[in-house]
């Protein structure tokens, strides 16, 4: 039960990283995903053309070889400024 609850805060910390990268602003995005992410999970954003690509990853205490890990993909949006 404590991996499923862990898998679900990597997805949702990757979901809003993702959002929040794809609007420009990267630090918001890394703040804002550690507040939701286990904790002592990775948090790495990296762009793909038009895309943001946030990858959240996250040992289990309790079970240490099983790492879990959560990507979610957003397309960023026109720099208003542009």
């Amino acid at each position: 039960m404590f991996a499923a609850v862990t898998q679900v805060r990597c997805v949702d910390a990757a979901r809003e990283a993702a959002r929040l990268a794809a609007r420009g602003d990267r630090s918001v995005a890394v703040a804002a995903a550690r507040r939701v992410a286990p904790a002592g999970a990775e948090i790495s954003l990296r762009d793909e053309g038009d895309r943001v690509i946030a990858l959240v990853m996250s040992d289990t205490p309790l079970l240490p070889v099983l790492e879990l890990r959560a990507e979610a993909v957003a397309v960023k949006e026109p720099d208003p400024r542009a």
